[in-house]
């Protein structure tokens, strides 16, 4: 597996934090949760902040590239695992937390990472990149239909209920309010009246979004390298090169299908 450094933890680290104090609260609205446990947990800053919250049973899980030196929670609370495995534990969690974890891993192992975290619990709080959302090691980006169509395999559905209350929240990271799901065994959805509440108004909302921080740098990135006054002169005349073939194509191919020959 890849192997992330302290710096890589570091520098997620801030936004980490930060958006986890937001979310937080917005999830113990909904679910009552007395034992978590984190599946990639990297450094354990949302265990941190759920501990903050009053929640004292807490176990954080990821690959032994995690250190104890760089762990915000008790080593105790902290195990090793290769993540592209089965994870199977003798226990049952009130939330099960994956976060922004599923895209590092190989897609052949996308189902058994779901089984892994439908296993630990039925209420699951689950998000993951998507296509071209920046990162490092993002092999497997999704759309998040793509996450919802692999649980609901397993029996459970998609709760929109954390992205409406973080989309304009600017201490929020992007990632988080474009991608955080909450997803619930059907069967298990009357443990909660406000979480069944936040099921029926989520079936009457897309799941597959972009946000808009993510779209803007993505688009002003692009920029740099398209508007001509970007551009060296070699670059520019490249790229006119490139849309005048482009537009003599087009045109050829519109007067063959009006039975031109050419």
């Amino acid at each position: 597996m890849h192997q992330y450094t302290s710096i890589f933890f570091q520098e997620i680290q801030k936004y980490s934090y930060e958006s986890a104090c937001e979310i937080v609260p917005l999830v113990l609205e909904v679910v009552n949760c007395n034992t978590i446990v984190d599946v990639g947990c990297g450094d354990g800053t949302w265990l941190k902040a759920f501990q903050e919250h009053g929640v004292e049973d807490i176990l954080g899980i990821d690959g032994d590239y995690v250190t104890p030196n760089i762990l915000a929670i008790p080593k105790d609370n902290f195990s090793s695992f290769d993540l592209t495995k089965k994870l199977t534990l003798n226990r049952k969690f009130d939330l099960v937390i994956s976060l922004e974890v599923a895209e590092h891993l190989p897609s052949e192992f996308a189902n058994t990472f779901i089984d892994s975290l439908t296993d630990l619990g039925s209420c699951i709080l689950f998000s993951a990149a998507i296509p071209y959302q920046p990162g490092e090691n993002h092999i497997n980006c999704q759309w998040q239909d793509y996450w919802v169509e692999l649980f609901k395999k397993r029996g459970y559905v998609a709760i929109d209920c954390i992205r409406p209350k973080t989309w304009e929240n600017q201490k929020v990271a992007y990632w988080f309010s474009q991608n955080i799901l909450m997803f619930v065994k059907l069967d298990d959805l009357d443990i909660s009246s406000r979480l069944y509440k936040e099921y029926e108004l989520t079936r009457e909302n897309p799941i597959s979004m972009v946000h808009p921080r993510l779209y803007s740098n993505t688009v002003g990135q692009l920029a740099k390298y398209t508007v001509p006054e970007n551009m060296s002169l070699k670059k520019a005349w490249k790229t006119f090169k490139i849309a005048l073939s482009h537009a003599i194509f087009r045109k050829i191919n519109s007067f063959q299908m009006k039975g031109y020959k050419i």
